[in-house]
């Protein structure tokens, strides 16, 4: 595996290669991440994944400065599940001007649930990826369903400018307990990480009511609220929507969206002060 800090060094190591499949990432890297670059192995002639802890997406008031930073212990998990380059820029290499050129996502889609409770952090991902996909210049790009807001955005911005990359999403991999992987479980005391499964067991009930026939999203999402807002949890939302587009459905579109497959439930909820998302089609 060649570790790489430049542009300049990625792109003359990358000019032998004609379909580079890539993986971009924070670091602090678990077994989710590693299945990513599994899955973007056979698909490329090269597998590149980058590490870069993008300060556009963090507000002021977030993790930034504290969001583990796992160096050593990434670049053995890399090399081992098959990765070829590993591009992981400084901020000075990737911003070495201020980044007053962004990408701005339509607020119809990049305003609502996470964009709602995390202002302007659909701008930063935005722009960060776009500028790595202009660094790696890749043909396929995979990105975790458990960011699923994040997988459609970012869907949307390469169809929208035409980039000739393929975005894949891999699937949530999950504790055996059924929490969803994340750098963030990190943060979790021993009596949280036991307590943060209710996060995953309360939106496989909102999706069991769905498959049981319930209309009424008002009362399934309230419900569902009230149930972790008792545990201890601050929700911000568990939610019912349409995989489509995110948007709500109307009650006679839920009955058969639930039929074929067509909706998402989403949840965003903090236990102590790790802030906690996951999601499940329906």
């Amino acid at each position: 595996m060649k570790i790489i800090h430049t542009i300049s060094d990625l792109r003359e190591v990358l000019n032998d290669f004609n379909r580079p499949a890539f993986v971009p990432t924070m670091g602090n890297l678990h077994a989710g991440h590693l299945a990513l670059v599994r899955q973007a192995k056979p698909l490329g002639d090269v597998t590149v994944v980058s590490i870069f802890v993008n300060r556009l997406q963090f507000l002021p008031h977030e993790d930034f400065d504290t969001y583990p930073r796992t160096w050593e212990a990434d670049c053995q998990a890399l090399q081992a599940a098959g990765c070829d380059v590993l591009f992981a820029p400084n901020e000075l290499e990737l911003y070495p001007e201020p980044q007053n050129f962004k990408v701005q996502p339509p607020a119809h889609l990049a305003d609502i649930l996470e964009g709602h409770f995390r202002p302007g952090f659909f701008v930063g991902v935005c722009t960060v990826v776009m500028k790595l996909f202009a660094c790696v210049q890749p043909r396929i790009a995979v990105f975790g369903q458990k960011d699923y807001q994040q997988l459609m955005v970012l869907k949307n911005m390469v169809r929208q400018f035409a980039l000739p990359i393929e975005v894949l999403g891999g699937a949530t991999l999950r504790a055996e307990d059924g929490l969803a992987l994340s750098s963030r479980n990190n943060y979790l005391s021993a009596v949280q990480r036991q307590e943060a499964t209710a996060l995953s067991q309360t939106l496989h009930s909102m999706a069991q009511a769905l498959r049981a026939g319930s209309t009424d999203l008002a009362t399934i999402e309230q419900q569902a609220m009230q149930v972790l807002s008792a545990r201890g949890w601050q929700c911000d939302y568990l939610v019912v929507r349409r995989r489509t587009d995110l948007q709500t459905p109307s009650t006679e579109q839920v009955a058969t969206l639930a039929i074929e497959q067509g909706l998402v439930v989403l949840g965003a909820a903090k236990i102590g002060n790790t802030r906690l998302i996951d999601n499940l089609e329906v």
